[in-house]
């Protein structure tokens, strides 16, 4: 099955895109839409860039392996399966899985920086962004990274400082006028939830 319509969902850094994809799919069987991250895209934790004071920063676009990425998009474009090994931040408490993605009439591609890579950005049929208030990201980022990534709260808020800002407003926030949709997430994203549903579901009904 070759995929038909693709959706990029961007959005900074806590800003609930993760939170968001994981209602959305719900919705749609597997062979229906199918959704890749670009965080299983990050290259190993030696390849990373360091700032000033060593400390790796992965809000940068070469910290991605797009190239990696966009052959797969490619692959899952053409009627082709993907598997992927599970990125863990080097979190020593997660075991990294095997992911399998398969050719649906949809394809869902999410990250951080999917609009700043040129190919990728053209692949992608309807852009939607994720938008949410400085403080309500800070403290998204802080139950993420604590909960899923091992990092303690003084390394959590440095990197928002020194990394995670700058990020967005350099690779991130440049491309809020050339999305489809923004989805407003301070309170709840619910209504633009409904309203991407919705047009999935036309998608489907007229594939």
């Amino acid at each position: 099955m070759a995929v038909k319509f693709i959706i990029g969902i961007s959005g900074g850094s806590g800003s609930g895109k993760t939170s968001f994809i994981n209602e959305l799919r719900r919705d749609f069987d597997e062979l229906d839409v199918c959704v890749v991250s670009q965080d299983d895209y990050y290259k190993e934790r030696n390849l990373q860039k360091k700032d000033e004071n060593g400390i790796i920063n992965f809000d940068l676009p070469g910290s991605i392996e797009d190239g990696e990425l966009i052959r797969d998009l490619h692959q899952l474009k053409s009627g082709n399966a993907v598997e992927r090994t599970e990125y863990t931040f080097n979190n020593s408490l997660k075991e990294a899985d095997t992911k399998l993605f398969y050719p649906a009439k949809i394809l869902i591609i999410e990250g951080l920086f999917i609009y700043h890579f040129a190919e990728i950005r053209e692949l992608i049929d309807l852009k939607i962004l994720i938008d949410a208030k400085t403080s309500s990201k800070i403290i998204r980022r802080i139950k993420r990274d604590q909960n899923e990534r091992n990092y303690p709260i003084d390394d959590v808020l440095y990197r928002y400082e020194k990394h995670v800002m700058p990020a967005y407003e350099q690779f991130i926030e440049p491309f809020k006028d050339q999305v489809d949709i923004i989805v407003n997430n301070n309170q709840s994203f619910d209504k633009g939830l409904d309203v991407v549903k919705g047009y999935i579901n036309f998608l489907l009904n007229k594939s």
